[in-house]
């Protein structure tokens, strides 16, 4: 009697360190690529007319839309990165060293984000800016490629839950599949357009957002159990 009531058990999780130690990188990630976005500094004299200064203002404000587009790029890239994290995790119920150092891969690159980040914000609108976009794109396909890791490493049997359903498994692997070869178009594609590339890593975002709300055959959501 004991023993079948052991059996029948449900699989106790054991990713609730993994899970929380990245979703703190993921949280400092997206914190620090708020820091590229400066105050204008303008000539103001105490005490005086001063005129001019709040179209100066807006003007300087205006001049900063490189850090604007590389912020809203990464830091939505990043977030639904860390949505999908979650997604995957909700199938995984066990941790070994494969797993762990897929994690870390991912983390690592995903903590490195805020440079290319603050590259583009300073060099989008510059001769330099198609090596920035290529910088960029480069960094990027490493990130989407060690999620990729990530996911294979959850996905395997001795890690993932029993529950798993495989047709969940393998729509998720379908659909991230598609990021790493994806960026590195936009890597390749920099030194002929910026715009191109930068265009390509704007609209993953918007992919990965989809992809987030995804239904599988059947009604039932790609990141359910």
């Amino acid at each position: 009697m004991g023993t079948a009531s052991e059996s029948s058990a449900p699989v106790e999780k054991q990713t609730g360190r993994l899970e929380a130690f990245s979703d703190g990188v993921f949280g400092i990630a997206l914190t620090l690529l708020v820091l590229e976005l400066k105050v204008p500094e303008i000539a103001i004299t105490p005490g005086g007319p001063n005129p001019g200064v709040g179209r100066a203002l807006w003007v300087q404000l205006a001049q900063q839309w490189p850090a604007y587009l590389s912020f809203v790029t990464s830091f939505f890239s990043v977030l639904v990165m860390w949505i999908h994290h979650h997604r995957v995790f909700r199938l995984v119920h066990g941790v070994d060293a494969t797993l762990l150092f897929a994690n870390g891969f991912l983390m690592f690159m995903v903590v490195l984000v805020p440079f290319p980040t603050a590259v583009i914000s300073e060099y989008l609108d510059t001769p330099a800016g198609k090596a920035a976009c290529a910088f960029y794109g480069a960094t990027f396909t490493l990130v989407s490629t060690a999620f990729y890791l990530t996911l294979m490493a959850g996905f395997r049997k001795s890690v993932v839950s029993p529950h798993a359903s495989p047709a969940v498994m393998k729509q998720l692997c379908r659909s991230y599949k598609a990021g790493a070869p994806l960026y590195l178009l936009a890597t390749l594609a920099a030194p002929f357009s910026r715009w191109v590339s930068m265009g390509i890593c704007t609209g993953l975002w918007f992919l990965w957002l989809i992809t987030a709300t995804d239904r599988l055959p059947g009604g039932g959501r790609a990141g359910a159990e």
